[in-house]
């Protein structure tokens, strides 16, 4: 394996050849091996594209990523998440041995394997590898991987997706997320499924999630729970863990792999956050399949993860989130009716095998559903603050003490935000405790 280029100056780069709602990427010219990333300062809610954007969260968000990967490689990291792992005293046994044995021997040792290479200088195009630039950018580089999409098919009417090449291939992104539970929140999508449910279907499905009691809104679970969504479908469909093994591609140990890989890699983040205050409750994480080696792949940033801190506000307690969960609530709160336009459309678009989004711009350029809201500039500006204490506190330019104050001073203003609106009760609806 050839050494990637020491410098990649970002003017350079030229045009990307794939803009998301999100990212933009890039070639890397005379090296097909790597590409570039480079994030931007727009956010994405409810699967319909880039909907807000957060001043200096490109370079916020680009670095979180590249700071967190470089810590998966290092075997210290893995030591702390050992050790928290064998002090944790509410830990199930069984799960605690599970969890110690395998993958996090090896990374105690080596570190983990991860696609980042490096985050780009601004300046100098330098690609820094441990630490972070003197002058940080959106641009990280990271080897690319086939992203292989299952083929459509159908059968009496049911749209279905064929998922056979892929355990025939190698170097692919597995076609999952793996999403990583410390606790259900009232926003998450399991505990939605589950309130649906009734008796018989909410204890079988109690048994698929591995839990031991009923589930409750912002409840921390006695040990971590493990789901599946597909990823290279038009919407994202929380599947089983046994239509998650056959979809992956992945042989069984490989997969049973992965899902630890996920785990763990969610104790590093769990550990960070704990540092500034913050509860952990889920995160999404991706692989690609690489040989033998299941390796950490895509963005892995502040919108991959739900954190919170729970608040005192004139007389009750309310949780406040510190990820975009605090946009697709203002949402929620101020514009319900673009959130029906956005159900209905889902709706049909499920029924009829048609992307969503297409049956939702063609209802708006009719009139027929509302126009996508702005957010206000003043609720932009607190999740900016809550973004740059992040940034700073993982710079090390401010200590997690006064970190935790700054993103508690936040969370303190966003609830006063709902409240000048005249929305507090709607607020403490979704995030009353």
């Amino acid at each position: 394996m050839h050494a990637p280029a020491a410098s990649i100056p970002i003017s350079d780069l030229g045009e990307p050849f794939y803009e998301g709602s999100v990212q933009r990427l890039y070639a890397v010219p005379g090296d097909e091996r790597v590409m570039v990333t480079q994030t931007t300062a727009r956010g994405s809610v409810f699967d319909v594209g880039a909907l807000f954007e957060i001043p200096g969260n490109d370079v916020n968000r680009a670095l979180f990523r590249h700071l967190l990967y470089t810590s998966l490689g290092k075997p210290e990291t893995w030591q702390r998440v050992a050790e928290a792992i064998q002090n944790d005293l509410g830990l199930d046994e069984g799960i605690r041995a599970e969890l110690l044995d395998g993958p996090l021997e090896d990374w105690c040792e080596r570190g983990a394997k991860t696609h980042h290479e490096g985050m780009i200088d601004a300046e100098s195009g330098e690609v820094v590898r441990d630490g972070a630039p003197t002058n940080p950018s959106a641009c990280n580089v990271v080897r690319k991987y086939q992203i292989l999409k299952p083929e459509r098919t159908s059968f009496l009417g049911a749209h279905l997706f064929d998922y056979a090449q892929f355990p025939h291939e190698d170097g692919f992104v597995v076609p999952l997320e793996y999403i990583v539970r410390f606790g259900i929140t009232s926003a998450s999508s399991v505990f939605k499924k589950y309130q649906a449910m009734e008796g018989v279907a909410k204890k079988a499905f109690e048994h698929e999630l591995g839990v031991s009691k009923p589930l409750e809104a912002w409840q921390y679970l006695e040990r971590p729970i493990s789901d599946f969504t597909t990823k290279f479908e038009p919407e994202d469909r929380m599947i089983s863990k046994q239509e998650a093994l056959v979809t992956s591609g992945l042989s069984g140990d490989q997969f049973i792999r992965s899902g630890k890989l996920a785990v763990l890699g969610a104790w590093v983040v769990r550990q960070l956050l704990d540092e500034i205050g913050l509860r952990l409750w889920d995160i999404k994480w991706e692989f690609a399949k690489d040989g033998d080696e299941l390796v950490f792949v895509d963005t892995i940033d502040t919108d991959s993860f739900r954190a919170t801190l729970f608040l005192d506000f004139a007389g009750k307690r309310y949780v406040t989130h510190y990820n975009k969960q605090a946009v697709r609530d203002y949402f929620l709160i101020l514009h319900d009716d673009w959130i029906s336009a956005i159900k209905d459309a889902k709706s049909h678009g499920a029924t009829g095998g048609v992307a969503f989004t297409e049956l939702l711009a063609a209802g708006q350029e009719s009139g027929f559903y509302p126009l996508t809201p702005e957010v206000d500039p003043a609720f932009t500006a607190i999740q900016q603050r809550k973004m740059d204490a992040i940034r700073d506190y993982m710079l090390g330019t401010v200590d997690a003490d006064d970190t935790s104050e700054a993103l508690q001073e936040a969370g303190l203003d966003e609830i006063g935000f709902y409240r000048d609106a005249g929305k507090l009760e709607e607020f403490g609806k979704l995030n009353g405790i």
